[in-house]
């Protein structure tokens, strides 16, 4: 066995760059392979972060701008939502709305608890908006149905804004009353997120703000999570029927999409699911050709060993040598090559995919109403980079089989040939 690797050690030797460069593409083959995967699992890793955040059953409906005319109305008119619109979606949909819910905003309201302030918008909201975006009660309580009922003047704040108006006086923030424009509200709680919600915002009832600013029956959005619809065909059957009652609220057009906006989680959910398929796959594939390349590589470079070693495999024929001492010896050099430069590759793709995680790992990019996290956590199960490694092992053993096949039927007369 000793002579075996000796003799392996000494092609090598003779042949370092040749031996060099197919070990490139092979550990290249597994090092992109690895980088690929661990780049998708970033993509892919973030998006199911922003997705556990929030309720996939939830859709927001968004005022917009007619673009077609109807009814002897001309397009153009501004849409504007109002409560008709929250009592047409809790009466008319009732098999498939579970909650419903409303969101109303003043904007540069002054907050002051002492001598410390600050500038807020004030967010009125229904209970179910915790449920459904990524709010997190931290002490106290966020609003209830009560609140809104009674049109209670109470204050859900950011720990960040309540830090700003409590810490300097060791204040704790439950039950104290803040002044905002000349309104006392009571804080009955504080609340944090993933680092996507504004921290500029607090909470109050979506009625309270409604009456105390005098926004009428207006409102800005309306949201409300829903069931039975699990798949993208029942969803967009339902969009149409929602659409068309919202129409006949506002006068509009039930197949105008630009008339009012709707933000349907979850089949952009099943839609990114499919996508995220699409692209594990694609990544498989660019992985595998790129593999395959390697092996080729190895191939090729143990055909070109038989065709320089004819000579010495006939006389190792002559003087009573093995076939299979002969197939034996091609199979382990192109093994070890396979083995040595896909560990390399496995080791250095790894590398790169934890100093990605490091650099990039919490990417995040503004998308207008929140921060969507684009990158997380791209890197490669161990196991996943083992395996590969080992398929492509496999792949150089088949790839050094072949060539040592030819080379167990080099006959003796052709050694002379060769001289």
């Amino acid at each position: 066995m000793i002579d075996l690797w000796q003799e392996i050690y000494g092609t090598i030797r003779r042949n370092k760059l040749r031996t060099l460069l197919t070990g490139f593409s092979v550990a290249w083959g597994i090092f992109m392979l690895i980088v690929l995967l661990g780049a998708g699992n970033g993509i892919i890793h973030a998006f199911e972060q922003n997705s556990s955040e929030r309720a996939l059953n939830s859709i927001r409906i968004f005022p917009g701008w007619t673009t077609k005319p109807y009814d002897g109305l001309k397009e153009g008119r501004r849409v504007q939502l109002d409560n008709r619109d929250i009592v047409s979606t809790e009466t008319q949909f009732t098999d498939y709305v579970t909650s419903t819910g409303a969101t109303l905003q003043q904007s540069s309201v002054n907050i002051s608890f002492g001598k410390e302030y600050v500038n807020l918008s004030l967010m009125g909201v229904y209970p179910n908006y915790r449920e459904v975006e990524t709010v997190k009660t931290a002490t106290g309580r966020f609003i209830n149905q009560t609140d809104l009922k009674e049109r209670r003047k109470v204050i859900v704040l950011h720990q960040k804004s309540a830090e700003i108006l409590f810490d300097k006086t060791h204040t704790d923030p439950i039950g104290q009353f803040v002044n905002a424009n000349g309104v006392a509200y009571q804080v009955v709680g504080t609340y944090n997120d993933q680092g996507d919600r504004n921290p500029s915002e607090a909470y109050i009832p979506f009625s309270t703000l409604q009456t105390i600013y005098n926004k009428g029956d207006k409102l800005n959005n309306i949201i409300f999570t829903t069931q039975n619809l699990t798949s993208i065909e029942s969803n967009e059957a339902f969009e149409e029927e929602y659409r068309r009652a919202i129409g006949v609220n506002h006068r509009f057009d039930p197949t105008d999409d630009g008339a009012i906006w709707i933000w349907n989680r979850f089949t952009d959910y099943l839609r990114t699911q499919s996508a995220m398929g699409i692209l594990r796959t694609a990544i498989w594939v660019i992985g595998i050709f790129t593999l395959l390349s390697g092996i080729v590589g190895v191939s090729n470079i143990m055909l070109i060993t038989v065709r320089e070693r004819t000579h010495e495999f006939g006389i190792r024929k002559a003087l009573g040598a093995k076939p299979r001492s002969i197939l034996w010896l091609i199979i382990v050099e192109s093994v070890t090559i396979t083995t040595v430069f896909g560990y390399v590759g496995m080791v250095a793709g790894i590398g790169v995919t934890e100093w990605m995680n490091v650099a990039f790992g919490s990417q995040t990019v503004d998308a207008g109403m929140f921060e969507a996290q684009m990158f997380k956590d791209p890197t490669v199960d161990l196991k996943i980079a083992i395996q590969a490694t080992l398929t492509l092992i496999i792949a150089g053993t088949l790839a050094g089989f072949f060539p040592a096949r030819k080379a167990t039927k080099i006959r003796p007369i052709e050694a002379l040939r060769a001289d």
